[in-house]
């Protein structure tokens, strides 16, 4: 039988108020504030917090504080990728982000779902679907992407989006929700 912790990775509906999840999320709180206090001149430091916070964490990429997220291992952060103020990760299940991305102020990365039954809601049954930002893109401020998106590869994200679906490589996209307008460059 598999645990909840299972089950959340697993992409299968799972119970987010079980001890395991709940005190995964209190250590990851506890880690996101002290390193949200860190000094930015204090790089080794915030560099060695975030290695322990997080799953992978790319030579030369940057975090801005503040950063919050759920769990931490889930997250994983390429090389030279910049992670600007006030980024919010709700890591239930993997979150990739490439090389050399740039993700601007207040973009929300979310990767859990909520039952659209009234029931099942009121039970606190969860679901999670990956999130993956490919190598290159940059996404402005205040970009929303929802769960099981995968935003290709040198694609700009216009500030403000909601990516509700896939985004092709190499694309300028905007709105809500979230379409391609014509080639990045």
């Amino acid at each position: 039988m598999m645990s909840d912790r299972e089950r959340m990775l697993a992409g299968r509906p799972y119970s987010p108020y079980v001890d395991e999840l709940a005190e995964a999320r209190a250590r990851c709180r506890g880690l996101c504030e002290r390193f949200n206090l860190i000094p930015f001149a204090n790089g080794a430091q915030r560099h060695a917090l975030l290695a322990e916070l997080l799953g992978t964490v790319g030579e030369g990429a940057e975090v801005m504080a503040p950063f919050h997220c759920d769990y931490g291992p889930q997250i994983h952060i390429g090389p030279r990728s910049f992670i600007n103020y006030g980024a919010i990760v709700l890591d239930a299940a993997e979150v990739r982000i490439g090389a050399d991305v740039q993700i601007g102020p207040s973009v929300q990365l979310i990767t859990a779902l909520h039952p659209l039954d009234a029931a099942e809601r009121r039970r606190g049954t969860e679901t999670a679907a990956p999130v993956v930002i490919e190598d290159g893109a940059w996404l402005a401020t205040g970009v929303i992407v929802l769960p099981g998106v995968t935003v290709g590869a040198d694609t700009v994200v216009g500030a403000g989006s909601v990516v509700t679906r896939d985004l092709p490589p190499g694309m300028l996209c905007v709105g809500n929700p979230c379409r391609p307008i014509r080639p990045a460059g």
